[in-house]
């Protein structure tokens, strides 16, 4: 049949259609057509015109065409049965082509795990109101930044179950055979690990390179695989320290506050020297911040005073995107500074670091948040350099990413403190010389910084002056009390919720803790059918004085 139709299309005089024009026509004759040889005759011109230009076979151009008609989101095979007449069981002979559509990048599946549903890319159809074809992303002759930008794209469609874990472990290899001339590919093969294994490390090593996260957790990582149970032995491995890229010390636990954190796993610092030397990925920079997506974030419900909770909508609003990117703009023509630096100031558990991680959230911005004790545990030797490489790293986020991230110092007292006057020992000069390099990069702010502090009364005045916004969280109001008990533990009576509010000023985050008590005794031993005494309990023993409590009869 192909020699048929590219024979009569020698014959065809006419001038040459657009791609829109040829799909419109394909999709005009090939309704009810049964897919028969007498339609293939009659639109083969169009067919292929198509096929030429995307590099597919006749068949999937016409297949293509019906997908645009019917999608170009949510086709699926009963769609395609429909269109050309056919019976469901005939139209399932052609998922081969499907299957072929979708490596070409022409269609992508909207989840991998049952192949029905597809759609048509955005790019792809961007490309064809220019009349242009997308092409493939070149994966030959790449350097090692191109070859993580590829990596990039790829994980993103495996995150949105675009493409199997199977088929993307397929065009990593292909990928690795076609770019042998890069050092991440160089040395990851001097490893000798199985197929399923270098695509973990290319995984940990795309979320340093592409997102600056090195703190990755089993949620990440589960998408790597088919089945389920290979994904629970690679987490029972991983958790007692025996998977094959721990022992070939690749990858390695993450510690926190000195301790090995069972469930988070990084490259290790030699992993990044090796494989990583061309991306210039400094081991010991990368354990001053993590970056937290917004996506991940779990939105929570906050009870503020109204004064407070004016100034966080306001901000809320102000970091929206559109609103953002006008105020911005405005402040560079009037010669104004256009970086934002806000501090969030008051007593432990009022809620800064939780607004933060809320407003990121509700604008869809990632935070980078930075490692301050680390930081100030490096103020000697490399210190400067680090810090300096910090602000840099925010600059290249900022370059990289569609919204502008947050730049996060939580609990910014170490760095934000009373510089000593005429210091002489070569700690306090340290100190001194960092914070102003971080009141210089402050000044030059391109984007968004955030710090939070419980300890305003010692801030520098420096500092002081280069927060744009200051909004100081105070301990809720006995109103904001009793919203605040009945979200953490709405099965609690009003009686109940206001005695426990007028009783206890406590914090936001201590009515969390007592919340958390609270749900711990109810697993272990039910439902108690007086409650009030329960949390009265939880109460007094989480506050350690009884300075705030006030005494009420019952």
């Amino acid at each position: 049949m192909a020699t048929t139709i590219k024979s009569r299309k020698k014959n065809q005089q006419k001038s040459v259609p657009t791609l829109l024009q040829a799909i419109e026509k394909v999709v005009e004759l090939a309704e009810d057509s049964k897919m028969s040889e007498e339609f293939m005759l009659k639109a083969a011109p169009e067919i292929c015109l198509l096929a030429e230009s995307f590099g597919i076979t006749e068949r999937q151009a016409v297949l293509f065409c019906v997908c645009m008609e019917k999608g170009p989101r949510r086709v699926d095979y009963d769609d395609l049965a429909s269109y050309l007449d056919l019976n469901k069981i005939g139209v399932l002979s052609y998922a081969s082509d499907i299957d072929a559509l979708v490596r070409r990048r022409l269609l992508k599946f909207r989840d991998v795990k049952d192949e029905d549903d597809f759609d048509i890319p955005s790019v792809v159809i961007r490309y064809l109101k220019h009349n242009e074809v997308y092409q493939l992303p070149q994966r030959k002759g790449l350097d090692c930044a191109a070859m993580f930008e590829l990596l990039d794209q790829w994980f993103e469609d495996l995150d949105d179950d675009a493409i199997s874990p199977r088929a993307l472990c397929e065009e990593l290899q292909q990928l690795f055979e076609d770019n042998p001339q890069v050092g991440f590919v160089k040395h990851l093969k001097e490893y000798y690990l199985s197929d399923e294994d270098e695509m973990m490390v290319a995984f940990f090593a795309h979320r340093l390179v592409n997102r600056d996260d090195d703190d990755i957790r089993f949620c990440d990582i589960e998408d790597l695989y088919d089945s389920r149970a290979d994904f629970t032995n690679a987490k029972s491995e991983l958790r007692i320290g025996e998977h094959k890229l721990q022992e070939k010390k690749l990858i390695e636990h993450k510690c926190v506050d000195g301790l090995a954190d069972v469930t988070k796993y990084k490259l290790t610092d030699a992993a990044k020297r090796d494989l990583l030397a061309e991306m210039k990925i400094n081991a010991t920079e990368e354990k001053l911040a993590d970056m937290l997506d917004a996506s991940k974030l779990t939105e929570k419900k906050l009870f503020f005073p109204k004064d407070i909770e004016r100034q966080v909508e306001e901000l809320g609003s102000f970091l929206q995107p559109e609103n953002y990117q006008k105020i911005q703009e405005r402040m560079k023509e009037k010669g104004f500074r256009y970086g934002f630096a806000c501090l969030f100031y008051g007593s432990p558990g009022t809620g800064k670091t939780e607004t933060v991680y809320q407003l990121a959230k509700k604008t869809g911005r990632n935070i980078m948040v930075v490692d301050v004790p680390q930081l100030k545990s490096m103020w000697v030797g490399q210190s400067e350099k680090n810090v300096k490489a910090l602000f840099d790293r925010y600059r290249e986020q900022v370059s990289k990413a569609k919204l502008t991230p947050i730049l996060l110092f939580n609990e910014a007292d170490a760095i934000i403190g009373k510089r000593k006057n005429g210091a002489e020992n070569a700690v306090d000069k340290m100190e001194n010389s960092l914070q102003n390099i971080i009141l210089q990069e402050m000044e030059q702010l391109d984007g968004i910084m955030i710090a939070t502090t419980n300890l305003q009364q010692n801030m520098d005045k420096a500092f002081e002056r280069r927060f744009l916004y200051k909004i100081k969280f105070e301990k809720p109001t006995e109103e904001a009390r009793v919203s605040i008990w009945h979200s953490m533990i709405p099965d609690l009576s009003d009686l109940d919720v206001h005695t426990l509010a007028s009783k206890y000023d406590f914090s936001g985050g201590q009515i969390e803790n007592i919340a958390r008590h609270y749900a711990i005794d109810t697993i272990l031993h039910g439902q108690a059918e007086d409650v009030l005494p329960m949390l009265i309990r939880h109460c007094d023993n989480e506050r350690l004085d009884e300075t705030n409590v006030k005494k009420i009869g019952f």
